[in-house]
């Protein structure tokens, strides 16, 4: 595997557990560190441009002593203005140094949810497709060069 990379264990497309779901949200957590550096000092909306690449989308919506949310996404054109997609907004807890996906709904029509009452947690596959999906796409922008530090980054607001 790559240096700094975790194991293939967190690019399963199935749930874990909820030991595995933790650090799932201790990498998504470092890989927003490395996407803002600044985040201590960024306020509103900043956008990351990138030659070749969507520009990246990223608001301060709340900020406590311990947590910050945020919301990421792509805005795309389209005829009814714009489209943003992904849409997501993560909450990052800065003393247990972990991120999750928040504002997303666990339940799809049809979705089995015996899968939540085997693994004893309730929401435990949804929060792992949801966050996993988010450590993916953190990736994904980190390797296309997006940053949203105070002196790379353009303040929309």
């Amino acid at each position: 595997m790559f240096p700094g990379y975790p194991g293939v264990e967190l690019l399963s497309p199935r749930y874990a557990d909820f030991a595995a779901l933790m650090e799932l949200y201790e990498n998504n957590y470092l890989r927003l560190r490395r996407l803002c550096p600044d985040l201590d000092r960024v306020e509103g909306v900043w956008v990351s441009k990138v030659a070749g690449a969507s520009d990246l989308h990223l608001t301060v919506l709340e900020r406590t002593r311990y947590t910050t949310r945020l919301h990421l996404t792509y805005a795309f054109a389209s005829g009814n203005g714009v489209r943003r997609q992904p849409d997501l907004v993560i909450r990052m807890f800065h003393d247990a140094r972990q991120a999750e996906v928040v504002g997303r709904h666990c339940r799809r029509r049809g979705e089995d949810i015996t899968l939540d009452a085997v693994a004893g947690v309730p929401g435990l596959a949804c929060r792992w497709r949801h966050n996993r999906f988010l450590f993916k796409w953190l990736g994904f922008c980190l390797v296309q060069g997006h940053r949203f530090a105070l002196d790379e980054a353009v303040a929309t607001s």
